[in-house]
């Protein structure tokens, strides 16, 4: 076992059982213990790897999402570039050098991370430096003003809370010890649930997650009081299901959510419903839920993947075409991986979503 999941114990025995939400946030957000307070998780070396370390291609073709986007606003001289949780800060790097060659975009540009993790930090910093990137610990310190942000397997890692339905009505899963000290899922019953399922069955899970919500209401408000768009890249659910989809990966392998608390990554699927509710609840214009495949292919993604061939060196052909396979494919990430777009009502149609206006954006 872990260091965390000593302390883990001690605070069950001390306060009684965890909710679900409790044991994901210190897991992954523990100060002294937690999954991403020390160390990079990314890329074939560490636990996962996600879409901008599979290809260039993908952080280009949001880079260039983002200057389309800044130019519909009117392409201020000033806007605030937002990415949540950037990972290495692979993916800005790959958009910022696409979007440069328009014309004012990179001038505008005023870069603001949201980054929790100090080793992520100061990776992102270094990848970043010559952007001269602002930190925040959450959306509220980036300061007022149009608004472009990026949020790519962001809302994976926000705590969730899991509710099973009981033949009297709803209890929330907690986390308490079994005798021999265990992780165990225990009921906490007696709950009231307005929002629940009314044809769910006992002993079917349901899963909410407030601080998605709270996130996408924040961006749509901020939307629609300074203008702009947002972009948010994920797994999960275009429309609320039920089912438990909290899962534990470690060394690109799925592990017992128990077995490694604070060493291994924890996410659950993305409620694209929710998300959509909340910021369309502030005013703003709600795009997709699109198949990531789907989107990147109104992006010009293929377009894209044949001039990187065109251009590669032949032991680097298949490389190009096995990353365009996976980032697109309903075999990979291009079914269950989805985006979704929020923007000012004014801002329009924007590219690679359903009645967008114009065709594919290509990298130069």
């Amino acid at each position: 076992m872990t260091k965390l999941a000593d302390h883990l114990r001690r605070r069950i025995a001390l306060e009684g059982p965890l909710t679900v939400a409790e044991y994901m946030r210190q897991c992954l957000l523990n100060p002294r213990h937690g999954y991403y307070m020390d160390g990079d998780p990314f890329g074939c070396g560490g636990d996962f790897i996600t879409a901008p370390e599979i290809s260039q291609m993908f952080g280009e073709l949001i880079g260039l999402w983002c200057a389309v986007a800044w130019q519909q606003m009117g392409s201020p001289t000033m806007f605030r570039l937002v990415e949540l949780g950037p990972g290495r800060g692979t993916l800005m790097a790959d958009a910022l050098r696409a979007a440069s060659g328009v014309d004012g975009f990179r001038e505008a540009v005023d870069l603001h991370v949201v980054e929790l993790s100090p080793a992520l930090r100061s990776a992102q910093g270094e990848v970043l430096k010559a952007l001269e990137p602002n930190f925040h610990d959450d959306l509220n310190g980036v300061p007022e003003g149009p608004l472009i942000l990026i949020a790519n397997e962001f809302f994976d890692a926000l705590p969730i809370h899991q509710f099973e339905r009981a033949t009297g009505g709803w209890n929330e899963r907690r986390i308490g010890l079994d005798d021999d000290g265990n992780f165990v899922f225990v009921a906490a019953p007696g709950l009231i649930w307005d929002s629940a399922p009314a044809n769910a069955t006992p002993g079917e899970i349901v899963e909410a997650c407030p601080a998605a919500a709270s996130v996408s209401w924040a961006i749509g408000k901020r939307l629609v009081s300074y203008g702009g768009a947002a972009l948010i890249i994920d797994y999960g659910y275009a429309a609320r299901q039920t089912g438990d989809t909290l899962q534990a990966v470690r060394d690109h392998v799925f592990y017992d959510i128990f077995s490694r608390p604070g060493e291994a990554d924890l996410t659950a699927h993305v409620d694209f419903q929710a998300l959509a509710e909340a910021a369309a609840g502030q005013g703003a214009t709600v795009h997709g839920p699109v198949g990531q495949g789907e989107f990147l292919e109104g992006l010009g993604i293929s377009v894209r993947a044949e001039a990187l061939v065109k251009a590669a060196r032949p032991e680097q052909v298949e490389a190009v075409r096995v990353a365009h396979h996976r980032l697109v494919d309903v075999d990979a990430m291009g079914c269950l991986f989805k985006a979704l777009a929020i923007s000012d009502p004014d801002l329009g149609p924007l590219p690679g979503f359903p009645n967008s206006s114009g065709g594919p954006i290509v990298v130069p």
